[in-house]
Formats: structure tokens, sequence, C-alpha cells
């Protein structure tokens, strides 16, 4: 055949450059096997870590930092010892002895009242109820103390004991028990109930978590109230050992009039609703709250002062009375609701702002209405309008993306949450981008693959019409010999015809002579 001969050139040109090739790639090869079982090996440069010389050649490549990024590096990381939950300074008190460990985690649970994990903001906290009153402090200096004692006891996670989140509990359970006392200060035995009862919300706060962690929730301050109420309703007004303050239902109009409002009271409102969280009325207690907020995160401290100015709207819509207004009852919860829903338990974006917003208002008018049924039993509204709006708006779901809920293991405070959000934001577009390359690439593949079949479509078609053309022209050459055959069959009879005449001649003359 014609293709032979260039066939078997290719194919001793391809055995010669394969075996070109082999010799020359060997000692490579060698070498790359060889090194695993080597201790020491002394290859050359080119062989020893590509990818570390890789490494080396990018980062000698990258820009160094220019003397604005290395100040800007510098001064977050000198806010982070103090700010944010101060995660250095927690690292370096685990190496600390227990006593000093115990009064951190004792300024971070006064501070988890306002969901502030900073132990800076805890001790300004307590140097605000200091301010207050004496005796209050002490009563939740023993509450938070307790309590975090209970924790240890009950051997409850260590983690959570030193992020204060068995003290905040204890410290608002001793400073309510002062608060509504009705023997006032320095009522020692008061101490005893205030002890007990802290020891206890540990035990109710771990109840409560395995119910709520079925649908990821937190258990906010659902202990204290529970303790709380408890103590007033086993002591009551009427006791002589522990009597409350009478708290009774209103029983006539009050007297509103809108010329006798007092618009100085009503802005110092808003400082003495955020100091009503630890029940103190005096506005600069709150004011030294808001600094122990804005401290720790000003997402915390802008929300808190705006859902106290909200309690403050709603008073006024609701025409409570002005009195309740300036005292800051209307602002405490809704101080609460504002920032465990603006950004803390939630991805702060603006519709998570206006949701914390709906949620104060909504929260305004739970108060009031919860204040206004548990008046008829005696007992103040403490934190359930809270706790209630809180879970809530904390169990609504949304097909939107920029309402996003942080899981509760990854909650820390505002801005760290935020960063959280944005990295799965991004890494979210790395994967759809990723996702869309990979579509692309594979309907480009099907492309491709359509446009080989197509061609080997056509191809095949080719072969068959060559093949049929093929089988039509060795039918035609097979008819023609065919009649060539045909028309040589006669000239040959015919020829055989006459050499049997002759030799039939022969034979006649041949008698006929022997004859004659």
């Amino acid at each position: 055949m014609p293709g032979s001969h260039c066939t078997k050139d290719i194919q001793k040109n391809i055995n010669c450059s394969t075996s070109a090739a082999s010799t020359t790639t060997s000692p490579s090869t060698t070498l790359f096997e060889l090194q695993p079982l080597m201790a020491q090996s002394d290859l050359p440069s080119e062989y020893v870590n590509p990818q570390e010389n890789k490494k080396e050649e990018e980062a000698a490549m990258q820009p160094k930092p220019t003397t604005q990024q290395r100040s800007r590096a510098c001064f977050l990381k000198g806010v982070s010892y103090f700010a944010g939950d101060m995660e250095p300074f927690a690292k370096w008190m685990e190496k600390q002895f227990f006593l000093l460990q115990l009064l951190d985690w004792v300024l971070r649970g006064a501070a988890q009242v306002m969901f502030v994990n900073n132990p800076l903001s805890g001790l300004i906290i307590f140097g605000g109820l200091i301010l207050q009153n004496y005796w209050w402090a002490l009563n939740g200096f023993v509450g938070t103390l307790f309590a975090t004692i209970s924790a240890l006891i009950l051997q409850q996670n260590r983690g959570a004991i030193a992020g204060g989140l068995y003290g905040y509990n204890g410290i608002l359970v001793g400073l309510l028990m002062a608060v509504f006392s009705n023997k006032g200060n320095w009522y020692w035995w008061l101490l005893l109930p205030n002890i007990f009862m802290s020891m206890m919300c540990p035990i109710v706060s771990s109840a409560l978590a395995s119910i709520n962690s079925r649908w990821d929730l937190p258990v906010f301050t659902l202990p204290f109230n529970i303790l709380v109420c408890l103590h007033m309703v086993a002591t009551g007004h009427y006791n002589h050992h522990f009597p409350q303050v009478l708290i009774q239902p209103r029983s006539e109009l009050p007297n509103i009039t809108w010329a006798e409002i007092d618009v100085a009271k009503l802005f110092m409102s808003v400082p003495v609703g955020i100091g009503q969280v630890y029940g103190c009325d005096n506005p600069w207690t709150g004011g030294m709250f808001i600094i122990s907020l804005f401290i720790s995160s000003p997402i915390t401290c802008a929300h808190a002062v705006l859902g106290s100015a909200v309690g403050m709207v709603s008073g006024l819509a609701l025409a409570a009375p002005f009195g309740d207004i300036y005292f800051g009852l209307w602002g405490y919860n809704c101080v609460l609701a504002c920032i465990a829903i603006g950004g803390m338990f939630y991805a702060l974006t603006w519709q998570v702002h206006l949701l914390a917003i709906t949620c104060a208002f909504f929260c305004a008018y739970l108060g009031s209405a919860i204040a206004n049924i548990m008046s008829n039993f005696g007992l103040p509204a403490c934190t359930w309008p809270f706790c209630l709006s809180a879970l809530t708006f904390l169990l609504l779901t949304t097909g939107t993306n920029r309402i996003f809920k942080l899981p509760l293991a990854k909650v820390t405070y505002p801005e760290k949450n935020l960063r959280f959000f944005w990295k799965l934001e991004k890494q979210e577009k790395l994967e759809k981008a990723e996702k869309e390359k990979k579509e692309r690439e594979e309907q480009q593949k099907a492309i491709e693959d359509e446009v080989i079949l197509n061609e080997k479509e056509k191809l095949r078609l080719e072969l068959e019409r060559m093949e049929e053309g093929r089988g039509a022209g060795d039918e035609s050459e097979g008819e023609n010999d065919k009649t060539q055959v045909e028309d040589h069959v006669p000239v040959v009879e015919q020829k055989d015809t006459e050499e049997e005449e002759v030799k039939l001649n022969d034979q006649i003359e041949v008698t006929l002579a022997d004859y004659v």
C-alpha cells in the first residue's frame, strides 16, 4: 500500500523521540524519586522546594506596608487591648492566679447585662453603681460573685463563665432585690436571700438554655425575671423579714398637661433610661454606663441611646405620666431590645437597624401592657418585655439575606459580628463566582463536544457516501465484465464449432481415402 512506508517512518521517528526524551528526563525523575529517601540531599537548588522559592519570590514582589498602614495596624492593636472583648487581656488572664481570674469574670458579668464582654466596662459600671448607691453596688457585686461561684461548683462551661455569661443575671438579682426592698439601705439580712437567689441563677440559666438551644436562642435575662418575681411573690409587701415595695395598678387618670412638660428632664430621661437597666435613676450614672458601652462597642452605645429615645417617644405617644418617662421606666427595656437586635444577634445592615428600631417600639408597647397586668399582682415589669420582644424578633424568618441571624456560638460584639458577616459574604461571592465559572466551562465543554459530535457525524456521512460510491463503482465494473464475458463466449463457441467441423471434414477425407 502507498501509505505503509510513511507510517513506518513516523513510528520510527516516534520511537526515537520517546527514547531520547526518556534518556534526557531520567536523571531528574530518579532525583525526585530518591529525594524522599535521603536524610540530607545535596540536590541542585532547582530541585529543592520549588514552592518555597515561589513563595519567597511572591513575598519579595509584594509591596511593603506604608507608614500609614503600619500606624493604622499599631493603632488597631492598641485599641484591641481595651476595646471590644479585650481578647489579649483575656489570654493573659488565663495564666494568672484564680482570684484575679474570678475578679475578671465578675467584672465581665456586670457588663454582660448590656451585652458587653469587657472588664473595663464592668469596672466603670460598678463605679456608676457606687455613685448611685453604695448598698445597691454591694448587693450587685455579691450577686455576681455568688452566681459565678455557683457556675463553677456546677462545672458549667469554663469559657461561658470566663465571658461573664453566668454572672449578669446574678447582678440584676442582687440589685433589684435591694431596690424593691422596703427595709431601705444596709439591711444586712437581705444578703441571705440575695446569695441564695444568685446561686440559683446558673441552674435556671442551664435549664432554659437546654430548651432555647433547640432554636439557637439565648436565655437573656429570663432567670433574673423568674427569680426576682419568685422572691417578691414569696415575701410580698406585708412581711416581717423581707418586705417589698408596694406596687399597685393605676386607679385614676393621670393629670397630663403638655404645657407643663419639662424638655430638659425629657432629654435627661435618655441617659436615665440606660441607667434603669440596673435600676438606677441618676443621670450621671447613666452617663457612665454610656461611656462604658462606647469603650467596648460604639455600635452598642448608639443603639442603647436610640432605644432609650424610642422608649421616651413611645411614652409620650401613649400618654404615660411624665414622672414615669422622666424616671426612665419607658426606656430601659427598649435599650436592651434595640441593642440585642441592632448588631448583637443580627449582623448590622440598614435593614437590621430599622428592625432594631421597630423592635424597640414594639417593646415599649409590650412593656406598658405587661406593667399594667403585673401591677395587679404587686409585681414590677422587670425585663419581661425585653425578653419577649427580642425572642419574637429573633424567631423572625425572612427571604432577604440582608437580615442575617448569627449562630449563637459566633456572637461576640457588633463590630466583630459585622466582620464575620462580611467574611461570609465574600466567601459566598467567591463560591458563586467559582460556580458560575464552572458552569461556563461546562457549557463551553458541552458546546465543544457538540461541535466534535457534529464533525464526527459529518465525517461518518461522508464515509458512508464514499462507501456507497465505491459500491456503485464496483457494481458497474462487475456488470461491464459480465457483458464482456458474455460477448466473448459466442466467439469461443463459434471457434470451437469451426474446429470441430474442420476435424470432422478431415476424418471424412481420411475415411474416403481409405475407402478408395
